[in-house]
């Protein structure tokens, strides 16, 4: 069949990507699907400066370069294509998408990945993209010479507060708390850089413009007064929320709509796989989803094995 596949990989991030590697390079014949561009969270990442091996690279770079390694091998990869119907149950998994075309396969793994979390206050929705942004690789250079706020405390807020000051005259970085969630260096490195000032202790409350966005409203957590700051634009990385949603009812999910997963990757239905940031953990990083993803492909590379010995077996009389 056309259109049949040993393995169905859903995401090409860091995690999809690498199962696809060692798939392919194990001649499974291998299908990756994405909704989005190849990459995932990864290609907004300014600098990866610490993948084993590797001095430094951007997150795109890095993709192209998984991309091109999957294809090599000889996986199949569909991009920007929308899943309407999805069948884990049986032996045989079926994937359809919205433009008709049904995909099957023996075994498939989940490597959805998971998306930017928003602030949830008026205004955000109006402005996203007129001055509201969540990936400073891809929006920062048109905020040249200009006053931008990053709200967040994480590694990520701090480094990408970091990464702007390239561009913007000054950077805001506001966050809830009194202190940051980001390890020591990161917070050291946003410290000691000039450009950098920090209003602590303190939440956005609403974004206010005309066409695009000109001023924030910020209040304070602890005395309770609410400011106006007039700005430019407003980075947002405050975490993430998993793309599992077509997977409720179907997969064990935890409270935070993560995927549950044993240490082989394997799901609750068999023949079912999941990797990245998609599954229940407590670090997310590219290595870490490159760790997943090749767990995932060796333990469905072992399912279909095992399910070819089964076939293959004589049945007693």
């Amino acid at each position: 069949m056309e259109n049949h596949f040993d393995v169905i990989v859903i995401g090409a991030g860091a995690a999809g990507l690498t199962a696809g590697i060692y798939l392919s390079r194990a001649k499974v014949n291998t299908l990756i699907l994405n909704e989005g561009a190849v990459g995932g969270q990864m290609v907004l990442t300014h600098e990866i400066a610490n993948y084993p091996g590797v001095d430094s690279i951007s997150g795109y770079q890095l993709a192209r370069n998984m991309k091109n390694q999957a294809l090599k091998f000889g996986a199949k990869i569909k991009s920007n294509v929308k899943i309407n119907d999805i069948k884990l149950e049986g032996e045989v998994k079926s994937v359809g998408l919205t433009n008709g075309e049904v995909y099957t396969s023996d075994a498939l793994i989940i490597a959805t990945g998971g998306r930017s979390r928003t602030l949830g206050v008026p205004g955000e929705d109006k402005f996203k993209g007129m001055g509201i942004s969540y990936c400073a690789t891809c929006d920062g250079d048109f905020f040249q010479d200009k006053k931008i706020i990053v709200v967040g405390g994480g590694n990520s807020a701090l480094e990408e507060a970091v990464a702007l000051t390239k561009y913007a005259s000054s950077v805001t970085v506001v966050h809830q708390f009194d202190h940051f969630q980001a390890f020591e260096h990161y917070v050291e490195e946003a410290r000691n850089n000039p450009g950098i000032n920090f209003i602590m202790e303190s939440k956005i409350e609403e974004f206010i413009g005309d066409e695009r966005l000109n001023a924030v409203k910020i209040r304070n957590q602890r005395t309770g007064e609410i400011s106006e700051m007039e700005i430019d634009g407003v980075f947002i990385f405050i975490g993430y929320v998993p793309n599992t949603e077509m997977f409720k009812g179907v997969l064990e999910l935890n409270d935070y709509g993560e995927i549950v997963v044993d240490k082989n990757m394997s799901t609750n239905i068999k023949g079912v796989f999941a990797a990245g940031d998609s599954i229940a953990k407590r670090f997310r990083q590219v290595t870490t989803a490159v760790g997943d993803g090749t767990v995932a492909a060796l333990s469905a590379a072992e399912y279909l094995n095992n399910l070819k010995k089964s076939k293959a077996e004589p049945v007693n009389s």
